[in-house]
């Protein structure tokens, strides 16, 4: 099952490679499809890669992306071994802006082939907008990171974006917080993840 969930995943990331559904593909360098194990339970989504994740091809390089390896180590995560990261767009806006709704519109189907290949259990959304997107349009942050949601069986959790933890120190304990929140449901809803 894993090796076909594999190969269904490697032929996904090489369809999306020549996606050209929007502008978004006359400016990158690289489409950045997503990294992690094909048997996570636990998916994390962001909005969309920034100047450093275009430049290498990964989610979450750059400054947010240390922070973020951090705080996934802390409760025994990684990116390469028991987790899947991805955006809701797979290339990065000019000047690393929002995504437009008409290019998440256009993207989103990339992200929903991941997830039905992957099946994860728990979806961890990074930041107003990829909550907005998965969880609800009118999500707010602020308020609500760390609250779970159900949608088609699948828990979902909104967390504080790791730029805006960046950009807001004081809001580090609040989503470590959340974190170790989220670990405690790993170990509740799927705790096999610990043992990938």
């Amino acid at each position: 099952m894993s090796d076909d969930k594999k190969h269904l995943l490697d032929k996904l990331s090489e369809e999306c490679t020549s996606c050209e559904k929007c502008d978004l593909c006359r400016g990158r360098h690289n489409v950045v499809f997503g990294i992690g194990s094909e048997n996570a339970d636990v998916m994390f989504i962001g909005e969309g890669p920034g100047e450093q994740e275009d430049l290498k091809g990964e989610p979450f390089v750059g400054k947010a992306g240390i922070l973020l390896d951090k705080m996934l180590t802390a409760i025994d995560l990684d990116r390469h071994k028991n987790i899947y990261i991805a955006n809701i767009v797979k290339c990065r806006p000019p000047q690393n802006r929002d995504p437009q709704p008409q290019e998440q519109e256009m993207c989103i189907t990339w992200l929903r082939r991941q997830f039905s290949i992957i099946n994860p259990k728990i979806i961890v959304c990074l930041g107003r907008i990829a909550a907005a997107r998965i969880i609800k349009p009118d999500i707010r942050i602020t308020k609500e990171h760390g609250k779970l949601f159900r949608k088609s069986g699948v828990i979902m959790m909104p967390v504080l974006h790791p730029a805006a933890l960046l950009r807001n120190p004081s809001d580090k304990p609040a989503a470590f917080e959340d974190f170790l929140h989220l670990q405690d449901l790993i170990k509740e809803i799927c705790p096999e993840t610990y043992q990938l």
